[in-house]
């Protein structure tokens, strides 16, 4: 996914080099629907190189030329070495990453600006803007849960029960083996349900950095048709953890692309 997010990128970006940028204000139709809207607010889904998310902004139209904006992105955070298991021990076991220790999720307070680079002409076409923002970055833990067979002998026969516990890479092995003292015979059964670990999750406050260009290309001034491509950076003075035997995180650095859909308005 990175690989092809970030080839997407470089092309809307070398579009974005190739437009000419001599549509001035005056050749703008000024009879209809191009007129300066002072306020506008748009909602966003948004694809990068590590998850998924969704984002909100609100601001003002300064000028024609450049737009002062307030920003809220919700994302997950995964991590590259990730990789979907199934206990083959199981018939209707299910699917669980083996040495994740948390789930992350990044909320992103921002503020910044959007300058024009080439005019759209009254008929549609392609408006093309560069951004920056940054501001205050929360990162949310929520460790993962695992259902455990805990295996039972009685006489000649093995039994297991399922319970829920917290993953924890000493114990839990995507395979049987007598651990802990006095020792279980236990296996990972799979991925317990997703709500499950709420009541543990940890913050980890942080700043964030993001640029990139706009491509609005909706017919109508009013409504807001866009698709952006970007580039962010996450940073946590206290590391975050994210697999097991792994360093923990104090940065996070992705590409994205996101899907952009509002309305300006006076």
């Amino acid at each position: 996914m990175r690989r092809v997010l970030v080839l997407i990128c470089v092309f809307l970006i070398s579009a974005a080099g190739s437009v000419t940028f001599g549509q001035t204000v005056e050749e703008r139709d000024t009879t209809g629907d191009n007129i300066l809207f002072r306020k506008e607010k748009a909602g966003s889904a948004i694809l990068h190189s590590a998850g998924w998310g969704l984002g909100f902004r609100f601001g003002q139209n300064k000028t024609y030329f450049k737009k002062k904006m307030f920003e809220v992105d919700i994302v997950e955070m995964k991590s590259p070495k990730e990789v979907k298991r199934v206990n083959p021990n199981f018939s209707n076991s299910r699917r669980y990453i083996y040495g994740k220790l948390n789930n992350i999720y990044l909320m992103r307070f921002g503020y910044g600006a959007q300058k024009l680079l080439n005019d759209k002409p009254y008929w549609g076409g392609l408006e093309i803007r560069f951004f920056y923002y940054g501001g205050f970055d929360l990162g949310l833990a929520k460790p993962v849960y695992l259902y455990i067979a805990n295996y039972t002998k009685v006489g000649e026969q093995t039994y297991y029960d399922i319970t829920t516990e917290k993953y924890n890479p000493y114990i839990h092995f995507p395979y049987r083996k007598i651990v802990g003292i006095p020792p279980r015979d236990i296996d990972i059964y799979g991925k317990a349900p997703v709500f499950k670990g709420f009541g543990g999750i940890k913050p980890y406050p942080g700043l964030y950095a993001k640029l990139g260009f706009n491509f609005e290309y909706g017919t109508f001034n009013q409504s807001i048709k866009a698709i952006e491509v970007g580039a962010t950076i996450d940073v946590f003075p206290i590391a975050i953890p994210v697999m097991a035997f792994n360093d923990p995180n104090h940065f996070f650095v992705n590409v994205y692309i996101s899907f952009n859909f509002g309305k300006r308005y006076n």
